[in-house]
């Protein structure tokens, strides 16, 4: 039996109804193979894999990657946007107060949305989005020495 094969990107993209370009292509792919990049580390990305290609041209593709759930958009307090590949978990993220790294984290317990509001106000919750603070590694053993 062989392994269901992996839909390329451009069929992501056609799936999502999003016209295929060789920038959303190689946008995609640096969301992907990056870590919490910020629109300047993208755009610097496509670039290399691309050539030229407007900043304009970088956020009008995440905000349409974004819509079309391709992609996820965080914004931890104080610190530019920042664009993963990791959608559709209701995961959660730890950002170091001093270097500003951001790491996912899993949902701690149960099903999505982990956490149960106090009042949901006649919501339907389906997602909660919680960002932990601290110092990574690296800052923690910079401080102490």
């Amino acid at each position: 039996m062989t392994a269901p094969r992996t839909p390329t990107t451009a069929e992501e993209l056609r799936g999502a109804g999003l016209r295929v370009t060789a920038a959303r292509v190689a946008l995609l792919e640096t969301v992907r193979a990056g870590d919490h990049l910020d629109v300047e580390a993208l755009a610097s990305g496509v670039r290399d894999r691309v050539g030229h290609v407007s900043l304009q041209a970088v956020y009008e593709a995440l905000h349409a990657l974004t819509a079309a759930g391709l992609v996820r958009r965080i914004e931890p307090a104080g610190s530019p946007a920042r664009f993963e590949g990791r959608v559709g978990d209701n995961h959660h993220h730890v950002v170091c107060r001093s270097c500003g790294v951001v790491a996912d984290i899993d949902c701690a317990v149960g099903e999505a949305p982990c956490l149960s509001a106090s009042n949901d106000h006649g919501f339907s919750i389906d997602e909660a989005e919680v960002i932990y603070w601290g110092l990574c590694p690296a800052c923690s053993t910079a401080r102490s020495s």
